[in-house]
């Protein structure tokens, strides 16, 4: 990374010279020193996801002074700007050198867009490689108008868990996604962030909350969540509490989570109540027994303190009777306590074999929850009629389903 910093079209004696002891000495982040996909292109030449001192250090290996760093960090994370050209404050021998040295903010072109009746709106951004993710933006209204923005980002273009409810796994898996593509659903941090500065774009409004629940696994590409993480809070100015990071479950990483000691709130997708369910819904469960997850969530509100939350997707007479809501009960009794399970009826998507719970399955089985004293909440189901379940929208333009790849399905963390 630090070669690729000191990459700028300057004379050579002003781009290699070490640097004097006044100098930045960044901090460079593990996303930024390696790729996250032997496959695809380093995203060191992205400006979109570097801290401010990485840019203070960018202008100095160019031969600018710091506040052309500063100046930098402005115009990607204040002003959200789309190409180096519109940096209008730097010199424009500064911004060509950008240029010729392949630099680029990052953001990634619009697709499509959909938008649904409840104002929820899916964007389909299409990557570098012509590969395509979703984001959504989700709007909370209030008597003043819009009180909170969500963003729904993704963490890998597709995902290889392939659950057996979720349109994403029915489109195969292609590969991680980098810091700058999450962050720029959001707005920021080349695609992991690249997907928040787009909802924000969308909506001309701040988003205020960010939850990794879009396609991909994130513990499988937990080195460029952690990285958008940073980014996000620091860099994008969103609480640590206002984000959440989603898991089916992928064995020892919610360990590695759990030291990094975040304020953000743990999502576990659980799905079934005991194990032989479990993996009949999640086929990943296989390699990661019920107890051995419900350890790991244990020994996560230890260290951190922060309550575990528990997804569960109702799916009409699979796992939504009141026995499974008395199992559940049970199992989340005996794992300890600070646990919060949140509901989610079905969202139908094509081609599948379960269906959404009636009203009344699901006011059932909150209520044997609540009757067992476990906290629980019903999530109110946006976007209906604007495919916004996850991998939905993707799966009609890309019709064929993405071959897995075995490269780069280990944790990249």
């Amino acid at each position: 990374m630090l070669a690729l910093i000191q990459n700028c079209s300057m004379p050579l004696a002003r781009t290699v010279r070490p640097p004097s002891r006044t100098q930045v000495q960044p901090y460079f982040s593990s996303a930024v020193r390696a790729s996250m996909s032997p496959r695809v292109k380093s995203p060191s030449q992205v400006l979109l996801g570097l801290s401010e001192k990485e840019l203070e250090q960018l202008a100095l290996n160019c031969g600018q002074e710091t506040y052309r760093g500063k100046q930098l960090y402005h115009f990607l994370y204040q002003r959200k700007c789309r190409e180096i050209k519109d940096f209008y404050q730097l010199p424009q021998g500064f911004r060509n050198n950008l240029e010729e040295a392949g630099w680029k903010v990052g953001r990634s072109p619009i697709f499509e867009t959909v938008t649904a009746a409840d104002g929820t709106v899916k964007l389909l951004l299409k990557l570098e490689d012509n590969r395509l993710i979703e984001t959504v933006g989700i709007p909370v209204m209030d008597d003043k108008g819009l009180s909170r923005l969500t963003a729904c980002v993704s963490s890998q273009v597709g995902c290889p868990l392939r659950c057996s409810f979720c349109a994403t796994g029915k489109g195969g898996f292609s590969r991680n996604l980098q810091r700058h593509e999450i962050v720029e659903q959001t707005g920021i941090k080349f695609i992991l962030c690249e997907q928040v500065l787009a909802i924000e774009e969308v909506f001309k409004h701040r988003v205020s909350n960010v939850v990794f629940m879009g396609m991909g696994e994130p513990m499988l590409n937990l080195t460029a969540v952690l990285e958008a993480h940073r980014c996000l809070n620091k860099d994008v100015k969103i609480g640590q509490r206002m984000i959440t990071i989603s898991t089916v479950g992928v064995p020892n990483t919610i360990k590695k989570l759990a030291s990094h000691k975040l304020q953000s709130t743990l999502a576990v997708s659980l799905h079934a109540p005991n194990q032989k369910l479990r993996e009949t819904i999640v086929p990943s469960a296989k390699s990661y027994p019920l107890d051995a997850l419900m350890s790991d969530c244990r020994d996560y509100f230890r260290q951190t303190n922060r309550r575990v939350s528990f997804e569960y997707a109702l799916l009409a007479g699979v796992n939504d009777s009141v026995d499974h809501a008395a199992e559940l009960a049970e199992l989340l009794h005996g794992a300890g306590s600070g646990y919060h399970v949140n509901l989610i009826p079905f969202n139908p998507i094509e081609d599948s074999e379960y269906k959404r719970p009636s009203k009344r399955a699901v006011l059932a089985f909150s209520g044997a929850l609540e009757s067992a004293k476990i906290t629980v909440s019903v999530r109110h189901t946006r976007g209906l009629d604007a495919n916004a379940a996850c991998g939905q929208l993707r799966n009609k333009f890309q019709k064929t389903p993405l071959v897995t790849d075995p490269i780069g399905l280990g944790v990249s963390c």
